[in-house]
């Protein structure tokens, strides 16, 4: 075991940082698939190649993310015994199993993942982690079933308006923003014009007969089920892209934008409450899942993915002055989630986590003009005391309650690109105008921010 951690921490340290790897265009490394030699040269490409099948004259070149750490990885496997490599690979395939084999192997594999790393006192009952299992490898066929039993056409109608009138006030935002020049406003324009949203479910669902599953053998048919997927990419080599495809399956709470696609994707299962409710009226939806369709759409125009165009393609279309000013709230940005401490001793890294908290308060401060054009000129009304406008923060507020051990907490700073939920829900909040309108929020208050700290991009 010590051999294993030691040589995995020398992996580790040839790796480049998370900060590091959110910069596409450095990732961006084309390479010829017969110049691969000459990053590892000591490793045998052709063998891969051969092994994994289905790429032979479909390709002849790969994106290399970290050049450097092939490189090094090449030295630190020559000078690696192979007394070390073969545990090493043995653990592997040992620990990628372990949930699915005897009770020995599973109750030790959760004392380290489980309880060690994340904290949790209690294994999931067998029969959730049995859903989760066959999840992973039939979600489409399960997301089937649950959208014709969880996801009625009434609420894809209401999402589908919701989503309309987002997109309309990005564009009057877009027009507005005084930090944005007039070519780069005309380029972002252009490119909020062709998002592509999905809602829901796919359009046309995905073909398993393929996949051969066995009553009495789940190992075989986790193995069966990872090859099945990997081929399914590797047949996509050389094809026109499928436009249709989805990353993420219907009963999946979550959400993303692919910049690659420029599109936004919203499964049936975050279009449930707390995110979205079809019996709350309209104000705790914006704050909820209307904040997170404008988290969504503002990833096409935050740190990462403004340098992807309107097609998808990875290119500049920003003038260097927006990029300074630009630069410059996010730099605010990253100061304001630098200070906050989840757990003593442990500070969330803002930079880390820059791009999720450009969307959270883009997307809350879109949301908030989505739900004043969806007022069409009317006064909000009054329900149970509170204004339209405190309705909908209390939904954002509501959607990011969460529990969360410590031992996980630690883990997820370190390693997640999002905040923790409580500075999601209020350190969003204090950088919003109309947050302090509608609680009368003022200095001497917690969540007060002087007006020349708040950072509004949008």
């Amino acid at each position: 075991a010590k051999t294993i951690v030691a040589f995995e921490t020398k992996i580790a340290e040839i790796q480049w940082s998370k900060v590091e790897l959110r910069d596409p265009i450095k990732a961006y490394n084309k390479v010829s698939i017969d110049k691969l030699g000459e990053l590892m040269p000591t490793y045998d490409w052709n063998a891969y190649i051969d092994a994994i099948g289905g790429v032979k004259g479909k390709v002849d070149y790969v994106i290399v993310s970290q050049p450097t750490y092939l490189k090094a990885l090449d030295k630190l496997l020559a000078e690696t015994p192979m007394e070390t490599l073969k545990p090493y690979f043995e653990w592997h395939l040992l620990h990628n199993a372990a949930p699915y084999l005897s009770k020995q192997f599973v109750e030790t594999n959760f004392d380290m993942y489980g309880k060690v790393l994340g904290g949790v006192t209690e294994m999931r009952p067998r029969w959730k982690r049995g859903v989760t299992a066959t999840e992973s490898a039939l979600g489409e066929p399960i997301g089937k079933v649950y959208v014709e039993q969880h996801f009625p056409a009434a609420s894809k109608a209401r999402m589908e308006e919701l989503v309309k009138n987002l997109l309309t006030a990005y564009k009057q935002s877009i027009d507005k923003l005084t930090w944005m020049g007039p070519e780069t406003r005309k380029a972002a324009q252009a490119k909020l014009a062709k998002f592509t949203p999905k809602i829901g479910y796919p359009n046309k669902w995905r073909d398993y007969s393929k996949l051969e599953v066995k009553r009495d053998d789940l190992v075989g048919n986790v193995l069966r089920s990872n090859a099945f997927l990997v081929r399914r990419e590797l047949d996509k080599l050389g094809k026109p892209i499928d436009r249709d495809e989805w990353g993420m399956t219907p009963q999946t709470v979550n959400a993303y934008y692919n910049p690659e696609l420029n599109e936004i994707v919203f499964p049936a299962a975050i279009l449930q409450p707390p995110f979205f409710d079809p019996n709350a009226d309209d104000a705790v939806n914006y704050g909820a899942i209307g904040a997170v369709i404008g988290h969504e759409i503002s990833h096409g125009f935050d740190d990462q993915g403004a340098q992807y165009d309107g097609d998808g393609n990875l290119r500049d279309w920003w003038t260097a002055r927006d990029h300074k000013n630009f630069e410059k709230k996010t730099k605010q940005l990253v100061a304001q989630y630098n200070a906050f401490s989840p757990v003593p001793g442990y500070k969330v890294n803002g930079e880390l986590t820059l791009g999720e908290n450009i969307a959270d308060n883009s997307g809350l401060a879109i949301a908030y003009k989505a739900y004043k054009i969806s007022l069409k000129g009317k006064p909000a009304p009054v329900i149970d005391g509170y204004t339209g406008e405190q309705r909908l923060y209390q939904g954002w507020a509501q959607a990011w309650r969460a529990k969360t051990r410590e031992a996980a907490m630690i883990r997820q700073i370190t390693t997640d690109p999002h905040s923790p939920e409580e500075f999601r829900a209020n350190g969003t909040l204090r950088n919003q105008p109309g947050f302090y309108d509608a609680f009368k929020v003022k200095p001497g208050d917690k969540m007060y921010l002087a007006p020349k700290d708040r950072v509004i991009i949008w």
